[in-house]
């Protein structure tokens, strides 16, 4: 296990997706997976998420990285674009469908939630496996006849073959505490997409393949994906990939105390820079927890 006392190896990174202006939050985050780099005398690598093909938008990463610029937000080495490392997702799951680990699955979101015998997990209602027992000549009809179709795991096949499993939680904020084991818990929260319908793979596959290949050791990221580390770190024992610890921050609220989302139009870097802010001076506020009017911190 990497701690952070470690000076040479650590590695994080920052991985917002061109979906939207970045907005406060996000500049927080990246600074914070920055400063834990600098610190520690590693490595601060930037990937950008731009596989949702409905949403993702060029204009959008050129925005990230002039935001990301003009807060102080440097970068070592390239940019990893995940739209050029699908030839990876696509050799995952070939291997992990070779394994008999991953199912088609035809239903659409109206068919799950008119599920009742859905259960709910750490992140909402659980698929209800309704895909999982067809027989293989009607999938395979299916699939011949054009059916749009996600690929999910077997969670339960999945984590007998995987055996048990832990990941490493480090403090927030980051200090030298060397982190304790969390017990993996994946089976909770079902039969998860690896492929989407609509896009080549799901974030928990994407996430966790891109992290191995930029060899980070350290991820910084949102209470809000807490839960799925518990998913990461069973993808990662299937596919012989590293563990990196995980610090999972607060999120940030809005004055209506919901947290801040592109969609809900949150105070944007773009529209800040716009209106002649100093960046370093909001830099240096967010660095020591002082946040523009109406945006706090969310409890414990």
């Amino acid at each position: 296990m990497t701690h952070l006392t470690a000076p040479l190896h650590m590695v994080t990174r920052f991985a917002p997706s061109p979906t939207g202006l970045l907005h406060v939050g996000h500049g927080w985050s990246a600074l914070m997976a920055m400063d834990m780099a600098r610190a520690a005398g590693g490595a601060f690598r930037l990937r950008i998420e731009d596989i949702d093909g409905t949403r993702s938008r060029p204009e959008h990463v050129a925005g990230i990285l002039a935001d990301l610029t003009w807060l102080g937000v440097d970068w070592d080495g390239e940019v990893m674009f995940q739209s050029q490392r699908l030839d990876q997702y696509d050799a995952a799951l070939d291997r992990l469908r070779a394994e008999g680990l991953l199912y088609s699955c035809f239903c659409t979101r109206a068919d799950i939630q008119a599920s009742l015998t859905a259960p709910h997990g750490p992140e909402g209602p659980v698929y209800p496996g309704t895909c999982r027992g067809l027989d293989d000549a009607e999938r395979a009809r299916r699939i011949a006849v054009g059916e749009a179709h996600a690929w999910r795991i077997d969670m339960g096949r999945a984590v007998a073959r995987a055996d048990a499993l832990e990941w490493t939680a480090l403090p927030f904020p980051p200090d030298r505490d060397p982190g304790m084991p969390i017990t993996a818990t994946p089976l909770t929260h079902g039969d998860v997409v690896l492929a989407r319908k609509d896009a080549p793979a799901s974030y928990h596959l994407s996430c966790t393949l891109d992290d191995a290949a930029m060899g980070v050791t350290h991820v910084l990221r949102g209470d809000d994906l807490h839960g799925a580390t518990h998913v990461h770190r069973l993808i990662q024992a299937l596919l012989d990939l590293p563990s990196p610890a995980y610090i999972h921050h607060p999120l940030l609220l809005g004055a209506d105390g919901r947290r801040l989302a592109k969609r809900d139009g949150a105070i944007a870097l773009a529209e800040l820079r716009r209106d002649g802010m100093d960046p370093a001076a909001l830099a240096a506020d967010l660095r020591a927890g002082r946040f523009p009017i109406g945006i706090s911190i969310a409890s414990a």
